[in-house]
């Protein structure tokens, strides 16, 4: 799974959905639990169940989406198991890939991580939470994309979108996805190319993640319409 490129004139209805639902899930609208339901999509999408069923068995491939039988579909639900699956899974790729980016980094890398910290530290003073948590974790995916492995990098964008289903599941309102100083560090010994350090920081930060989360947390049923975006 790679995470959705930006929207094209002759992108199918198909991918339309897929990204929309990929999107909102990144940016936390729609919760683990939400129903996806055909009938709606069809409506929203202007499209048929034919391409409204594409789309969810792609969204259900990636682990965004689950199919009940005879229930419909819904944002997947993480259990407390897969969590730590999941964080076990991202700790190690992710930290072979920032050390990657550590030893590949160049000027212009470090010029757009910069520039992803400013957008970071905005969001934040804003106190504008979705775009917060949007950035968080697109930082993690511009880390790691200086790494310049494209396989692993595949692997990691599955797992970072599976965190934000956990994190949007079970992490209590009002606390912060990542701490934005804890990036600034990691993007310090980047720079620096110090990948020993790069990695421990990183492998700090992704523990500290893992930790901040509720297991008994319980998901909002939100509207469909509205957390798309449409």
């Amino acid at each position: 799974m790679s995470v959705p490129a930006p929207e094209a004139e002759d992108v199918t209805p198909e991918t339309r959905i897929y990204r929309a639902v990929f999107e909102s899930v990144m940016d936390q609208r729609l919760v683990p639990g939400t129903k996806l339901t055909e009938s709606a999509l069809c409506e929203l999408f202007g499209v048929s169940r034919a391409v409204v069923r594409q789309a969810l068995q792609r969204l259900a491939h990636d682990h965004i989406v689950q199919l009940r039988p005879n229930r419909g579909a819904i944002v997947a639900v993480p259990t407390p198991e897969e969590m730590r699956h999941i964080f076990e899974a991202r700790r190690g790729l992710e930290s072979t890939l920032v050390r990657l980016a550590a030893q590949r980094v160049t000027a212009d890398d470090v010029a757009v991580l910069q520039s992803q910290l400013r957008d970071e530290s905005q969001a934040m003073h804003r106190f504008d939470q979705p775009a917060w948590a949007r950035l968080a974790s697109r930082f993690h995916l511009t880390v790691c994309r200086l790494g310049r492995n494209p396989i692993l990098q595949g692997y990691l964008e599955e797992i970072v979108s599976r965190c934000s289903l956990i994190v949007a599941l079970y992490q209590p309102p009002g606390n912060a996805c990542c701490e934005h100083d804890e990036h600034e560090a990691i993007v310090a010994a980047i720079a620096r190319g110090d990948a020993d350090e790069a990695v421990r920081l990183t492998e700090v930060h992704l523990r500290a993640l893992e930790q901040n989360v509720c297991l008994h947390g319980a998901a909002p049923a939100p509207g469909l319409k509205e957390l798309l975006g449409l």
